[in-house]
């Protein structure tokens, strides 16, 4: 870690040592550092492994984060070997200095020491974001999954191990806050002991408490992912990315996280004025299940943009893009690609007239039937099939439907819509009719009888 630096002149800063019973150590380079970076909050844990050459005895590390947004609070030292011989007694802070601290070692044997030092950072982040390639037929899909890690965190990480974290995490700090403070702990040379709970931390109820140190510790451990089926638990899900990276601060670096080949997918066209206007809108939908060759994890929430093959040299022609939320395992994805020019829906008002009357005792009309019929046209000018689901919403509760013509499947979807469904072949065109009959006034207590009647 190039900005936690050892300085020569740890003896003028911290008084009290004597430089011939305290051996000072130099911080060498990292053996390997492994980043578990959360996407619900502003927060990095880094992990380093480290080569210490100690001498028997007193042994001094200076540790500096200048200009870096890590939490002095949560630094950690723990040896990885002679554990029974390696005493890290304490990291201290001198008084009148700022981004310092003192690790006060105590040692029973000479020569190098593997320990690992973790420590809580700010200012790394990542985000999901997919690339999808229809075949010609568009009943299949390869999905590629990337990952894009992004370093402002002040510090460059050489080949790094990525991991990331999705779930939420509850902290009553921000990192960058605790990073940017005068002191880690109040007054210059206030000395406190630093707690568990205190390691990045503040006191948070017993609840709140035992989820952070989960969090922590599942994010330090390698421990078998979680298969978490329902969004909104408190869980949290590890993806690792394969392979190390080097990630310099400023920098953003693209990862790849999956590739898989031919996903089934389902291609839908929806028309329905009251929420796309006169437009056709597609829906591209599969399953993150091992059927459509996923379901091995959860799919974190990003933006995918879909392409298809046109011919046989692998040139891609872009269908259109949808961003979408978390999808557990054993749910479905459907993406909205947005208006399309290639399948047409025309309705037409053929007819419209009143009827059934029904007056009060003064002559006044108390009721009335208004019947309208429609003929609906789909137009489909693509080269493949396609499937359109069409919905008419009648703006009362109080109707009846008469349906004829070229369509597959009717059906009620709530009391006041209903939805046709329309296969077509390649280059075709159907059309079908309906008589919608709306009752207003007492007519709807006659309709509401007579269903009761049949």
């Amino acid at each position: 870690m190039k900005r936690l630096i050892f300085a020569l002149l740890i003896i003028l800063i911290v008084g009290g040592i004597s430089s011939a019973k305290v051996d000072l150590v130099t911080l060498p380079s990292r053996d390997t550092v492994q980043l578990t970076i959360y996407n619900s909050a502003d927060m990095t844990l880094a992990r380093e492994s480290r080569a210490l050459t100690l001498k028997k005895g007193k042994n001094s590390l200076q540790f500096s984060w200048v200009n870096t947004l890590i939490d002095p609070t949560s630094l950690e030292m723990l040896p990885r070997a002679y554990a029974d011989k390696i005493d890290i007694a304490e990291l201290t802070y001198p008084p009148r200095v700022r981004n310092l601290g003192l690790w006060n070692i105590e040692s029973g044997i000479s020569g190098k020491v593997p320990v690992e030092i973790t420590y809580l950072t700010s200012g790394l982040s990542w985000r999901a974001f997919y690339m999808g390639t229809l075949t010609k037929d568009e009943k299949t899909m390869r999905l590629a999954g990337y990952v894009r890690v992004t370093n402002n965190s002040g510090e460059d990480y050489e080949n790094a191990q990525t991991r990331l974290i999705v779930g939420k995490v509850h902290i009553l700090d921000q990192i960058a806050d605790l990073a940017r403070r005068q002191y880690p702990y109040g007054r210059p040379g206030e000395v406190r002991p630093i707690s568990d709970e205190l390691r990045g931390f503040r006191a948070a109820p017993r609840n709140e408490k035992e989820q952070m140190r989960k969090a922590v510790a599942f994010a330090g451990v390698p421990l078998k992912p979680k298969e978490i089926r329902k969004e909104g638990l408190s869980e949290y899900f590890l993806y690792t990315i394969e392979g190390t990276e080097t990630i310099p601060n400023g920098w953003s670096k693209r990862l790849i996280s999956f590739n898989v080949k031919d996903i089934p997918v389902v291609n839908l066209y929806k028309y329905e004025e009251k929420r796309y206007g006169q437009s056709v809108v597609r829906f591209l939908s599969f399953k993150n299940d091992k059927e459509h060759k996923l379901g091995d994890t959860p799919i974190p929430g990003g933006m995918l943009k879909v392409y298809r093959g046109v011919d046989n040299e692998r040139h891609l022609g872009y269908i259109g893009q949808s961003g979408f939320k978390y999808v557990p395992v054993d749910e479905d994805v459907e993406l909205n690609l947005g208006p399309v020019a290639d399948i047409v829906v025309e309705p037409k008002l053929m007819d419209f007239k009143t009827g059934s009357y029904r007056f009060d005792r003064k002559g006044n009309i108390a009721g009335w039937d208004e019947i309208r019929r429609f003929t609906i046209e789909v137009r489909n000018t693509r080269s493949i099939p396609a499937k359109v689901e069409i919905r008419r919403n009648f703006g009362t509760q109080y109707w009846m439907l008469q349906k004829g013509g070229q369509f597959d499947d009717f059906e009620k979807i709530d009391i006041d819509s209903v939805k046709f469904t329309v296969k077509l072949k390649p280059n075709s065109v159907k059309k079908f009719e309906y008589t919608l009959t709306t009752y207003h006034g007492v007519r709807e207590e006659d309709m509401v009888k007579a269903s009761r009647r049949s």
